[in-house]
């Protein structure tokens, strides 16, 4: 039981650090509230699950083809770069969010969380050092129903991070003034800016250098 709470902390610990993902999951939960932001970290949990999956079978090296790395670089660059603007573009109508119906669909919040996760090369290379880990050390002691208990472990980790940080951006939400909401709705539009460009760059380099 103690090593199954250990990867609960070990999902904690590797959601915790501020990213894509809780960049976009405090900017939907202050603009359209708690279930925007989970389903935000849902899509992106759904991604993780597929990456796992992969370095599961063996498969993760194709990651390292430089046609699809490419490909995930330019795509991760377009979603993120372009949820940025959004998110900067949008800051003024948060205090009005609040008071009236969300009107981005629940589906568009999930979405923008997986294609944010599977897009982001640097995320199947996370995993890989992570979790190729993880099936390292257990898959000699345990057997697959354990080393499967242990994944939900860490599943279930990051599915409490998400719920802490739509909670918490719902709660910025009603208790905040209007001008730090904007301005929690700019910055997080900036992290985003910030990390697709770093993803143009990386799809710059691999295609001209």
């Amino acid at each position: 039981m103690s090593i199954f709470v250990s990867y609960i902390v070990l999902g904690l610990s590797l959601s915790a650090p501020m990213g894509p993902i809780n960049a976009a999951q405090l900017d939907k939960g202050i603009r359209f509230g708690f279930m925007h932001a989970w389903l935000v970290g849902i899509g992106g949990m759904v991604a993780d699950g597929i990456f796992m999956l992969l370095i599961y079978f063996g498969i993760a090296q194709f990651i390292e083809v430089p046609v699809i790395k490419l490909f995930l670089w330019s795509f991760g660059f377009f979603v993120l770069t372009y949820t940025g603007i959004e998110s900067i573009q949008k800051s003024g109508t948060t205090s009005k969010a609040v008071h009236y119906t969300p009107s981005e669909t629940k589906g568009k919040s999930f979405r923008t969380g997986f294609f944010m996760a599977i897009s982001n090369p640097l995320s199947i290379l996370f995993w890989l050092g992570i979790y190729g880990s993880v099936l390292a050390q257990t898959s000699g002691t345990y057997e697959t129903g354990q080393l499967f208990l242990y994944s939900m472990g860490i599943f279930l980790g990051i599915t409490l991070w998400d719920l802490t940080m739509a909670g918490v951006a719902t709660g910025a939400r009603k208790i905040v003034s209007p001008r730090v909401l904007r301005t929690i709705s700019i910055g997080s539009g900036l992290i985003l800016m910030g990390f697709g460009i770093y993803f143009g760059v990386q799809a710059c380099r691999l295609l001209f250098g």
